[in-house]
C-alpha cells in the first residue's frame, strides 16, 4: 500500500457531442480520436462511471478487460485513476489488462459485481490507425440496455468535469493485490489482477465433457484441428484451453500472441478476412478449423478441405445437437432466440422441438433480458456470434467446444454433420452483403425513401420477374420488437420484404463506428429439395439481389459498382 495518500483530482472539461454509445453501451471511434482529442476518453468514462447510482458504486467491484489492441494499457490506467477517484472498491483485471468479452461477462456474474468496461472495438482493425472503443456491461454480465446507453448519453452532452488520481499506478503483470490509499476515503482501493483464463475455464468445466472432448483430440485417430486467434485476445485462451486442457497439439493453434495492431490484419473472423485459415483448411490436412475475432465473441467454423459452416446453420445445427451438451442436458431447453436478419434455420429447429424462437433486434442486450427471465437458452446473430444463457455475452470459444462435442457425439465430420441437417431441415441459403463506408446523410435519404416504398401497401402483391424466376411479395414491415419481459418497444430495426415462396430481404442501417455509416442487405432463399442442397448461395440468391438493388438503387444513389459481401 502507498505511504501517503494519493490525490484526487477534479479536472474541469467540456462536453462532445458525439458520444451516444450504439447498441449495448459501446462507443466505437477512429483511434485517433480517443488518443488525440483533449478528454475524450475521460469524459466517456466519467459518464459510464456517473451512470451508475451513487449508492451502488461506492465500494462497488467492477471488472475491467481489453482485447490489447493499441492504445489499451494507456486506456487501461485511466480507467483504473478515474474508477478509484469516483468511489469504485475494487477492480478485477486481467493480467497484462487482457480478458475476453465472454471473460468478463463470466466474472461479473461470477463475483456479482456492478459491472464492467472491455477496451475493445471488436472485429474492427487495430493501431494507431485502426479504431478503439469503450463498452459497458451491467451486473447481469450482459451489454448495457437501451435505457442505460440513454443515460449514459445524456450525461456525455453536459459534463463539466471529471473525477481522477492521475498519481495512481498499477503493475498489470503482476497477479494478485494491490492496495492503494486515496485521500478522503475511508477504505484503500484494491486492484486485482487475475489470470484472464482461470475463472472462465471453470465454467466451461461445468458445462462440457471434457473427456469426451479430450478422446476426441488425442490418440492415433485424433481429429486434426487448426484454430486461429487472428492475433487477438484469444490467444492465451486457446493455448489454455485447447492445447493444455484438452489436448490439442501446440501447433493447432496459430497467431496466438496478442498484438496491438493484430498484426495488421483485420480481426475479423469470416472468409474475406480469416483467409490463412481458410488456405491451411483447404489443404485437407485438418478436419476442425476455428477462427476468432479480436475480443473472441465472435467465431467461424471450417470443416476439411475449406467446408464453410454459415453462421446462421452454425446456429440452427447447436439447437438441434443440444442434447450433446451436458449442461443442456440437466438444465433443458426453454426458448431459441436470433436477431431479426438471421437465417430462419432456426425457427425449423425450434418447431421440431416444440419449443418458442424470439426475434429480435440486433444486439446481444436483447437476448439478455430474455435469458434472466428463463425464456431463452440459446441464442444467436448472423454476425458470427453464438451464446447461451451460461453468460450474457456471445461466446466463440464456447461455440467451438460445442462443436466438438457433436462431433464426438455423432462421430462425424463437420461437412457429414451440416449435410445431415440440410436433409433433415432443409437449406436457407442466406447472404449479407455490406456498403460500407458511407455518408450518414446518404444513408439516411436512401432508407427513408426505401421505407416509403416498401411499407406502401400498393407494395404488397407486386410482382418481379427475374429470369425464370418470379417473387411475389406477401409482407413488407419496417421492423419494431415489443420486449415480451418489459414491454419495451424499439422501433425502426430494418426493412423486411417477404415473399411468397418465404424468401427474404432485408435491409439495415448500421453505424457502429459513428463516422460513416454502413447499410447492410441480406438475402434468404429456402430449399427443401435435397437435390438442390450443392448450389452456390450467391447463384441462388441473385435473382433476389436484382430485385434489392432495382428497388433500392443502392449503386446508383452511392455510386459504389458493388458491396462486401461477408456471409
Amino acid at each position: 500500500m502507498e505511504g501517503s495518500p494519493i490525490p484526487v483530482l477534479t479536472v474541469p472539461t467540456a462536453p462532445y457531442e458525439d458520444q451516444r454509445p450504439t447498441g449495448g453501451g459501446g462507443l466505437r471511434r477512429p483511434t485517433g480520436l480517443f488518443e488525440g482529442q483533449r478528454n475524450y476518453l475521460p469524459n466517456f468514462i466519467q459518464s459510464v462511471l456517473s451512470s451508475i447510482d451513487l449508492r451502488d458504486r461506492q465500494g462497488c467491484t467492477m471488472v475491467v478487460g481489453s482485447d490489447g489492441r493499441y492504445f489499451s494499457r494507456t486506456a487501461t490506467e485511466i480507467v483504473v485513476q478515474m474508477a478509484a477517484a469516483n468511489g469504485i472498491g475494487r477492480l478485477i483485471i486481467g493480467q497484462n489488462g487482457i480478458l475476453s468479452t465472454p471473460a468478463v461477462s463470466c466474472i461479473i456474474r461470477k463475483i456479482k459485481a456492478a459491472g464492467g468496461i472491455i477496451l475493445t472495438a471488436s472485429h474492427c482493425p487495430g493501431g494507431p490507425g485502426g479504431e478503439f472503443g469503450v463498452k459497458f456491461n451491467v451486473a447481469n454480465g450482459g451489454p448495457a440496455p437501451d435505457v442505460v446507453s440513454d443515460k449514459i448519453y445524456q450525461i456525455s452532452k453536459t459534463i463539466e468535469e471529471y473525477a481522477i488520481c492521475p498519481d495512481l499506478r498499477i503493475d498489470l503483470s503482476r497477479l494478485g493485490r494491490q492496495e492503494f490509499d486515496l485521500e478522503n476515503k475511508f477504505k484503500p482501493f484494491r486492484v486485482e489482477i487475475v489470470d484472464p483464463v482461470d475463472i472462465y475455464l471453470n465454467l466451461l468445466r461445468n458445462i462440457f465433457d471434457f473427456n469426451a472432448i479430450k478422446s476426441l483430440l488425442t490418440g492415433p485417430s485424433q481429429l486434426k484441428i487448426r484454430v486461429d486467434a487472428m492475433h487477438g485476445v484469444m490467444g492465451p485462451y486457446v493455448r489454455k484451453v485447447l492445447c493444455d486442457e484438452l489436448g490439442a497439439p501446440a501447433n493447432s493453434a496459430i497467431n496466438c500472441v496478442p498484438l496491438e495492431d493484430f498484426g495488421g490484419q483485420h480481426p475479423d473472423p469470416n472468409l474475406t478476412y480469416a483467409t490463412t485459415l481458410l488456405e491451411a483448411m483447404k489443404g485437407g490436412e485438418y478436419g476442425f478449423g476455428a477462427a476468432f475475432d479480436a475480443d473472441g465473441d465472435r467465431y467461424m467454423i471450417l470443416g476439411q478441405n475449406g467446408f464453410f459452416v454459415s453462421p446462421s446453420d452454425s446456429l440452427a445445427i447447436i439447437a438441434a445437437n443440444l442434447s450433446c451438451i451436458p449442461y443442456f442436458r440437466q438444465m433443458g431447453v426453454r426458448g431459441f432466440g436470433r436477431s431479426m436478419p438471421t437465417s430462419t434455420a432456426l425457427d425449423r429447429v425450434a418447431k421440431s422441438m416444440k419449443v418458442p424462437v424470439y426475434e429480435t433486434p440486433a444486439g446481444w442486450r436483447f437476448f439478455s433480458n430474455l435469458m434472466d427471465s428463463g425464456r431463452c437458452s440459446l441464442c444467436g446473430e448472423e454476425s458470427f456470434g453464438t451464446g447461451s444463457d451460461h453468460l450474457r455475452e456471445k461466446d466463440g470459444l464456447w461455440a467451438v467446444l460445442v462443436w466438438l462435442s457433436i462431433i464426438a457425439a455423432r462421430k462425424q465430420s463437420v461437412e457429414e454433420i451440416v449435410r445431415d441437417h440440410w436433409a433433415k431441415y432443409g437449406r436457407h441459403y442466406y447472404c449479407r452483403f455490406d456498403y460500407e463506408g458511407l455518408e450518414p446523410k446518404a444513408t439516411y435519404y436512401i432508407m427513408r425513401d426505401l421505407e416509403a416504398l416498401v411499407t406502401d401497401k400498393s407494395f404488397i402483391g407486386q410482382q418481379f420477374a427475374v429470369g425464370s424466376h418470379i417473387y411475389s411479395i406477401a409482407k413488407t414491415d419496417s421492423f419494431e420488437y415489443v420486449d415480451p419481459v418489459d414491454g419495451t418497444v424499439t422501433k425502426k430495426q430494418g426493412l423486411r420484404i417477404i415473399f411468397s415462396d418465404a424468401s427474404r430481404l432485408i435491409f439495415r442501417l448500421s453505424s457502429s463506428s459513428g463516422v460513416r455509416a454502413t447499410i447492410r442487405l441480406y438475402a434468404e432463399s429456402y430449399e427443401r429439395d435435397p437435390s438442390g442442397h450443392d448450389q452456390e448461395p450467391q447463384a441462388v440468391l441473385s435473382p433476389l439481389i436484382a430485385i434489392a438493388l432495382k428497388i433500392s438503387q443502392i449503386h446508383e444513389r452511392t455510386g459504389r459498382r458493388g458491396p462486401t459481401v461477408i456471409t
